[in-house]
């Protein structure tokens, strides 16, 4: 009995799940549409007819004749609607297809029947032939139907055949569409007639077909395709339509469907303390929603009354300036009427200098008079120069209030930043990373970022993918110090502000330099022609200027000249571990060599340095064959990588014999692009030196180096050219941030 009980509730809680949504009440003869929710039959064709299309609602002859039929059990609004006659629909759906606005019978482009789904809100093409090319949901109609037994929905379904007042069903018949008490069961299907082979079933509102059929064909679908992800029959597998598509058997489709539904379903109903957990969760969310809502509507009052206050203030400020400048006017007029009113005859001014005039005593007039001319003199002249004490405009308080209107009317919430735009062109790894980046154009400002950044070259662990993060880091750039070497970072970053966290920029990946960055200088003091190179102040970049030198040997190139090589040494030796440096080569440089040699090796040389000959000059080398043979094998003193004109020359010569003397095989070897800069990596131990892409790290070219002794970085230069040293990222004077740490470093 609890078991019943339980159940019968169970599906109560799933009446939503029934309700079909153009009518709200629950399914009949639901069919599915292409975007696999589902609608009612009458409702869909109400639907299309309201869309102007005629003729698409299905088979006529799937509508049940049972007592569910009637408009008294229909949904309301097929009760208003006027549907074509069967006839006509029937010879529509016989031809194919209908009649509509729009279309012409036996067009060559039929027009393609949209359908709004309600649930969805989207549009659904439903093909050339409607509502007829869909199948019905027999599955969701049987769900409805146990659904209404179980709730007792409709009260108790009556026999269709008895005299009023009529029995209550027992027995339905699929065949004749109808249900029956048992009297009229046996009455209606005789023995030794064909209706008594008729199978009973349960009495129903809604009879359906003993399986679904395939729209197309009438034949029962057998296969499922997995391209259209559609039912389809024997017929449909031979056409041209599924050609090349996955199709299995509807078997098959079963089983793998109902395994895959049967697990999810097992790990929900397995979860329900999670689920449960969630719920709570959700409902705490709208608890605070509410709070947080009445907060923010709160604040906003009360910043826009803040507002008002102040425009309030300001407005009594500035009235109570314009009365003060208006009384001082009234003022300054009232006492210049009152002078120009003593200048009329007989009174003022003008009357006591009338009576003064009558004085005949002399000393006494001149002691009277004095006074009186003066104030006579200045009333005459400002008769003659009149002007108003004050002006009566007040054009100097007007306000202008343009900015401040436009600011009022785009007042609105703050938002979060958009997502910064890393610099890819600025942002690069060397001893440390430099991470670089803009906010877009119309993004709010951001008060300050959170830099995330992690391996991409450890091992998973786990779980979520770890980052680590840098918090509250001012500005639009960044030092990440003490990277791993030889490994890759991927980085992102986002800011913040009143408003939040903004959305993360693109993921950027930066190589680390293979092994640690070696920091020198460059040293004048060996090799250097100061005729002919030219080193910055700060000795990391070196200029060849041929000059004068050059001209002249030119000018004897055919008779047989040298060329000498100008060569410039870095400040510092390496004497043991991995070591890498980074440089750019200006290319139009004629020819350069970047490398590295025995520092021993690289000074004899310079005492001595050969030359490069021209075709017409081969030197003796001053050794014999045999003693040239016997050091084949051993490795050289100089590893050079030769540029040249915006190329680097990759040889067998290069990698093997590429010294000062120049003398490597320039025909056997091959051209690359030269990148914008150049990494080298000397590896003491393994005497080894590698050329490398130093944006890309690709490598270009690996040697064999003579490591018995200290080895420092060498440049040569044939001609004009310019070489730049990579500037340490740790020079820049910007925000340092270390990586492994988490203590700001300002």
């Amino acid at each position: 009995m609890a078991a019943k009980r339980g159940t019968k509730t169970s599906m109560k809680n799933m009446e939503r799940e029934l309700l079909c949504p153009v009518c709200q009440e629950m399914y009949k003869q639901p069919l599915v549409l292409p975007c696999t929710h589902n609608v009612c039959q009458a409702c869909a064709r109400e639907v299309l007819g309201q869309q102007g299309y005629i003729g698409h609602g299905g088979d006529p002859s799937s509508e049940p004749t049972s007592p569910a039929s009637t408009p008294s059990t229909r949904s309301p609004r097929l009760g208003r609607r006027t549907l074509p006659k069967p006839d006509r629909l029937d010879r529509l759906l016989k031809s194919g297809f209908g009649t509509y606005p729009g279309r012409k019978r036996g067009a060559l482009h039929p027009q393609v029947i949209m359908f709004p789904c309600p649930a969805c809100q989207g549009d659904v093409d439903l093909g050339e032939r409607g509502l007829a090319g869909l199948f019905r949901n027999l599955t969701l109609e049987r769900v409805v139907e146990r659904y209404r037994q179980s709730v007792s929905v409709g009260g108790a379904i009556l026999c269709q055949l008895c005299k009023p007042p009529p029995l209550e069903a027992t027995k339905g018949c699929t065949e004749c569409r109808a249900t029956f008490c048992n009297e009229c069961f046996k009455l209606f299907h005789p023995w030794g007639t064909q209706k008594a082979q008729h199978e009973p079933t349960l009495p129903t509102l809604s009879f359906r077909p003993k399986g679904l059929m395939c729209p197309d064909h009438k034949e029962e679908v057998t296969h499922y395709c997995k391209t259209c992800q559609r039912l389809v029959c024997q017929l449909c597998r031979v056409r041209r339509t599924h050609g090349g598509h996955k199709i299995t058997p509807v078997l098959s489709a079963y089983q793998a469907l109902k395994d895959k539904l049967t697990k999810s379903l097992t790990y929900i109903l397995g979860n329900q303390d999670m689920v449960q957990t969630q719920i709570c969760e959700l409902e705490e969310t709208v608890r605070h929603t509410e709070v947080s809502g009445q907060q923010a509507k709160e604040e906003v009052s009360q910043l826009v009354r803040g507002l008002g206050a102040v425009l309030e203030e300001k407005r009594a400020s500035l009235l109570q300036a314009i009365e003060e400048c208006q009384q001082e006017r009234l003022a300054r007029l009232g006492a210049q009427i009152q002078e120009h009113r003593s200048l009329l005859d007989g009174s003022g001014l003008v009357g006591y200098a009338q009576e003064v005039l009558k004085e005949t005593d002399q000393p006494c007039f001149v002691q009277a008079a004095k006074q009186l001319h003066n104030r006579i003199a200045r009333a005459t002249e400002a008769l003659q120069t009149f002007r108003p004490a004050a002006s009566s405009s007040f054009r100097h308080c007007q306000l202008d209030v343009g900015r401040e209107m436009k600011l009022l009317t785009e007042l609105n919430f703050l938002r979060v930043p958009e997502a910064p735009v890393i610099d890819t062109q600025r942002t690069f790894a060397y001893d440390q990373i430099f991470l670089c980046w803009r906010l877009p154009p119309h993004s709010p400002p951001a008060w300050h970022y959170t830099i995330e950044f992690r391996r991409t070259d450890v091992p998973a662990q786990p779980g979520p993918t770890r980052w680590q993060r840098r918090e509250e880091v001012r500005g639009t750039s960044a030092l990440l110090e003490n990277p791993d070497t030889g490994s890759v970072y991927v980085l992102r970053v986002r800011g913040c502000n009143k408003a939040g966290y903004g959305e993360y920029s693109e993921d950027v990946h930066l190589h680390t330099p293979p092994a640690p960055v070696l920091h020198f200088f460059l040293d004048g003091r060996w090799g250097t022609s100061r005729e002919r190179l030219a080193i910055s102040k700060d000795q990391r970049a070196v200029r060849s200027v041929p000059g004068l030198p050059l001209l002249l040997a030119a000018e004897r190139l055919l008779t047989g000249c040298h060329l000498s090589v100008d060569v410039v040494l870095g400040d510092v030796a390496v004497t043991q571990g991995r070591s890498y440096w980074a440089c750019a080569v200006d290319p139009a440089s004629y020819l350069v060599k970047v490398g590295v040699g025995l520092e021993s090796k690289l000074q004899e040389s310079f005492q001595g340095a050969p030359d490069v000959v021209s075709p017409r000059y081969d030197p003796d080398s001053g050794h014999d064959s045999g003693a040239e043979d016997a050091t084949v094998e051993a490795s050289p003193p100089f590893a050079f990588l030769t540029i040249g004109m915006g190329k680097i020359l990759l040889g067998s010569g290069a990698s093997s014999n590429a010294g000062l003397t120049g003398r490597d095989g320039p025909a056997a070897g091959c051209t690359v692009p030269l990148p914008p800069r150049l990494g080298i990596c000397l590896d003491y131990e393994r005497g080894r030196v590698s050329f490398l892409d130093a944006v890309s790290f690709r490598g270009l070219l690996e040697c064999p180096l003579d490591c018995s002794g200290p080895v420092c970085p060498a440049f040569c230069f044939i001609g004009g050219g310019a070489v730049q040293l990579q500037e340490p990222v740790g020079t820049k004077p910007e925000r340092k941030v270390t990586i492994g740490g988490f203590a700001k470093l300002d």
